[in-house]
């Protein structure tokens, strides 16, 4: 199939499906003039890919973990080796992204307080400086 095949039944944008063929991803055989031929493992492995990147995975990880994917019912993925390390790796980094956007969203909570409160409230505010 050509890639805006691919693209439609993967719900990938032909766009994001070149970045992961550059990203060593997806690997479609060329025809003879040179086209994109995709196939359905390339099907299954775009499809793959859009779940994982929705997880909020890197390139690198998915990398990593799409080649332990299954087909079916049961786990998603095989035991690989360093599947479980990928893993909670990923689990860590997103944890540290989900503190500091916490810690970002005090702050700007903080500003928006500030703002609600009467300007008496503010002690090194403009009304407190005299002005």
């Amino acid at each position: 199939m050509k890639i805006g095949e691919l693209a439609r039944r993967s719900g990938l944008s032909a766009r994001m499906l070149r970045y992961y063929e550059a990203e060593g991803l997806l690997r479609p055989a060329r025809t003879a003039s040179g086209y994109r031929d995709y196939g359905e493992a390339e099907l299954r492995a775009a499809r793959h890919i859009r779940l994982l990147s929705a997880s909020g995975l890197k390139v690198a990880t998915i990398r990593q973990l799409l080649p332990c994917m299954r087909e079916g019912e049961g786990p998603l993925f095989e035991s690989c080796d360093g599947i479980r390390a990928a893993l909670r790796q990923a689990l860590a980094e997103l944890d540290a992204q989900m503190r500091t956007l916490r810690a970002s969203r005090a702050m700007i909570a903080g500003y928006l307080r500030d703002l609600d409160a009467p300007p008496h409230a503010h002690p090194d505010g403009p009304a407190a400086a005299g002005v």
